[in-house]
């Protein structure tokens, strides 16, 4: 159990209100960790790791979610370097330390040395949001998926993973975990795809939901489709069911390298309101 230091302590079930108080600051930003503790009630066997909270007179002023993911929460530099010098108490957990730039760029500074080369650093991505209609018409052909398009469904998933993160999700024995993870979010009503033949040439998926914000993830064209616009008027799809059923702000972060996929966001209508950035192990 982490101890109080430098103001910081574990957050627990009684520490609900508190955090998501602390998250609404940013609702959008921090769709991630509102998600996660909403479904968890803050409790670590759910959690699958933490969620750490600096104080400040008794006031929540920060917090971190430390799991397969470290996210910091609204927190200044001076905050993310003591989660930084907590997380260093303990071994690596995470695989992957993502958020605002700035928080995440002065807990790599304290944790560098000793985490070990990353497999990969991206600096700025862009967080782009939407919260009106799209700019641009929306795909008919893109729809919800159902349980019975999941394994026509489950090879894009996997393309679009590895391509992304640059690894297989199914590397070093993964592949019943995110098959699991796909299915989940298929039965959740939050996987949007066009198939065309048995052949998935667009598709996309909700990550994580607030009542505020849903955040997109998974964005993929089937390569030999590229070019043909269907990105664009498929994202168009996705935002229109989002805000009509899930949430009115639909929300992601890409890589400033990838310029296809930012100008199709632009056309979309997507606006940059932050920038991210991403340590990946």
């Amino acid at each position: 159990m982490l101890t109080t230091r430098h103001g910081v302590k574990v957050l627990g079930a009684s520490d609900l209100d508190a955090f998501q108080r602390l998250a609404a600051l940013d609702p959008v930003v921090n769709v991630f960790a509102a998600h996660r503790a909403r479904v968890t009630n803050l409790e670590p066997r759910w959690l699958g790791g933490e969620v750490w909270g600096r104080f400040d007179g008794g006031e929540l002023r920060s917090a971190c979610h430390v799991g397969a993911n470290l996210v910091p929460v609204q927190a200044d530099a001076d905050d993310a370097r003591v989660f930084a010098e907590r997380a260093l108490a303990g071994p690596r957990t995470a695989t992957t330390v993502v958020g605002p730039l700035e928080p995440v760029r002065a807990i790599w500074d304290i944790v560098s040395e000793s985490w070990g080369t990353p497999r990969d650093q991206r600096w700025n991505q862009p967080h782009l949001e939407i919260a009106t209609d799209p700019h641009v018409a929306p795909d008919p052909l893109v729809r919800r998926t159902t349980l019975a398009e999941a394994e026509v469904l489950y090879p894009a998933c996997v393309a679009m993973y590895t391509e992304e993160v640059g690894v297989s999700p199914e590397a070093f024995g993964g592949a019943d975990f995110y098959r699991t993870r796909v299915r989940n979010l298929v039965a959740r009503g939050w996987s949007f795809a066009r198939l065309e033949d048995g052949e998935v040439v667009f598709k996309a998926e909700v990550a994580c939901l607030s009542p505020y914000a849903a955040q997109v993830q998974g964005v993929y064209v089937a390569p030999h489709r590229r070019g043909q616009g269907i990105g664009t008027a498929g994202m168009a799809a996705v935002v229109a069911a989002i805000r009509a059923d899930l949430a009115p702000v639909v929300s992601l972060y890409v890589n400033d390298y990838n310029v296809a996929a930012c100008r199709i966001y632009e056309r979309v209508g997507f606006r940059q309101t932050a920038t991210f950035a991403t340590v990946m192990f």
